[in-house]
């Protein structure tokens, strides 16, 4: 049985894999990180300055240190995971109420426990999971009750900007936006909760990024994301195809109206689904 010995950020898990962590994980997959070329003549010439120092072929003095392997690799692993991680929330795949141990994950994964802990940390920041000392990470159980503060707390973010923008960001601008609000009705079509959520959030970050504010559109992906979380003891799958479809339409409808300069309209459709909003 594998061990996890994770605390907050340097504790580690003990707890055996009792079957809590193994809950949903086997459908998690990143691809492995081929080694490169370019990778290995990295490698071999951090070998060759840190024989050269041995050999005393430096004459200067300094202290050679070999060179570090490009952060991309790890970089990009801990993405994958993230990402994957994420979808898993989203899905139901990772259930609320249940704690993972990130050694059983990463063995589902096929990588080493270390960039799959990064990842929970940050889901950990972000509010999805919590840490339990000795065991490993917990998906925190959200209710109704937060799912519509979250919704309200978007509106008085969103809907303002929205109404803003409608007014100063000309009809060609938003007609730039065309490909993201089909792409949502496509994304929708499929049926895939995650897949919809991912298209859900690109195209409210788009409008959001007409302002011209970053801060304004980190804040408001965080507070989508979190609202795309399933609620606790929900069927992960609560929202049907037909439900995404129309809330996926509304994007259309709304781009629509930003185009035509219909404020009562914009109004009227950007309250509507953030009333919805889920």
């Amino acid at each position: 049985m594998r061990q996890d010995t994770q605390g907050s950020a340097g504790t580690e898990d003990t707890t055996e894999d009792t079957g809590a962590g193994r809950a949903g994980a086997g459908r998690f997959r990143v691809p492995a990180q081929p080694r490169t070329q370019g990778a290995d003549r990295e490698r071999d010439r951090s070998r060759s300055a840190e024989g050269g120092a041995v050999r005393g072929e430096h004459t200067h003095g300094e202290s050679v240190l070999p060179r570090p392997r490009p952060a991309v690799q790890r970089s990009s692993v801990r993405g994958q995971i993230l990402a994957a991680l994420r979808t898993a929330l989203v899905t139901g795949d990772l259930r609320p109420g249940e704690v993972y141990s990130a050694p059983v994950l990463a063995e589902r994964f096929g990588v080493s426990a270390t960039p799959v802990r990064e990842a929970m940390q940050q889901l950990t920041l972000e509010g999805a999971v919590e840490v339990v000392p000795n065991r490993g990470f917990r998906v925190v159980e959200r209710g109704a009750r937060e799912l519509a503060e979250l919704a309200e707390v978007r509106a008085l973010i969103e809907v303002p900007v929205m109404l803003r923008l409608a007014r100063t960001v000309p009809a060609e601008r938003w007609a730039e936006l065309r490909p993201l609000a089909e792409a949502t009705v496509r994304a929708a079509s499929s049926g895939c909760r995650a897949t919809y959520a991912e298209s859900d959030r690109a195209f409210h970050s788009a409008v959001l990024a007409l302002a011209g504010n970053e801060q304004l559109v980190r804040i408001a992906e965080d507070l989508h994301r979190r609202a795309q979380w399933p609620l606790v003891g929900a069927v992960p799958r609560t929202r049907g195809r037909a439900e995404l479809v129309a809330d996926a339409h509304e994007h259309t409808a709304l781009l629509d109206a930003l185009i035509a300069g219909d404020l009562d309209v914009v109004r009227s459709l950007v309250g509507e689904h953030f009333n919805g909003a889920a």
